[in-house]
Order: C-alpha cells, then structure tokens, then sequence
C-alpha cells in the first residue's frame, strides 16, 4: 500500500530525472577536475553514455542503484507497493543495459559503469576512472 495518494506520488515521480543526477554531475566535477574531456549524453552511441571519451573509444555510464538493478546493493529494494509493475519495469532497464553494453563492445567501444552506492568513496572512484582511461 502506497503511503502517498495518486497525485502526491505522480508529482514526485516526475521530479526524477533521467540525466544530470545528483551523482552524474558529482563524477562529471571529478573527471574534469582530473584534467579529462568529455562529452555528455551521445545520443549516436547505444544507450546514450552519460560520458564519452571519444578519441580513447571509452563511455562511462553512471548508473542508479535501483532504476539499474545493482545486483547485490542495498539501495536496489523493490517498493513494496505496485511490486508487478516494478518488476517488469526494472527488468525492462537491466535487459536494455545488457544490450546497450553488448552493442557498445561489438562497436568498439570500452565502457565502465559507476554506480550511485560507489560514490562514498571517491578516492577508489578515481582510481579505477584513471585506471579505466590511461590503460
């Protein structure tokens, strides 16, 4: 049973938004400071990477925990309210996920995923950003 009416939770429902998260806009601060160029959301690469490193052929994808379905995170619950809906839905993201990164390898490209849990630790986030892009 959900604790808002139907209009309390469409309002906050579509106040989430799909790109320039919270997260992505911290990982963006990180990379550039780090002296890394970027550009945002290619909309001619599969899955329109939130990050693209053009010339070293390399997309990061910063991924919530939930609407991505990070396997193991404690932030990746189903509501317990409308649990059918939310099961097709997220399955639908993972399953687009898979094929995104599969279209994104087979074109080349190499593709590092950071999840929102990741992001207590900025230090090893950097680490393995700078390991991801000088190899």
């Amino acid at each position: 049973m959900d604790s808002l009416s139907k209009v309390q939770r469409s309002a906050q429902m579509a106040r989430i938004r799909s790109k320039d998260t919270i997260p992505e806009v911290e990982i963006r601060k990180l990379i550039h400071g780090m002296g890394f160029r970027f550009r945002l959301h290619r909309r001619d690469l599969p899955g329109t990477p939130d990050l693209a490193f053009i010339s070293r052929r390399k997309v990061i994808f910063v991924h919530g925990c939930f609407w991505h379905v990070h396997d193991g995170c404690k932030n990746a619950i189903l509501p317990k309210s409308n649990v059918e809906f939310w099961q097709k839905k997220l399955s639908a993201n993972h399953a687009r996920d898979v094929r995104n990164l599969n279209l994104l390898h087979e074109c080349g490209w190499d593709v590092l995923t950071i999840w929102e849990c990741e992001l207590a630790d900025l230090e090893c986030i950097r680490r393995k950003i700078k390991d991801f892009l000088v190899k």
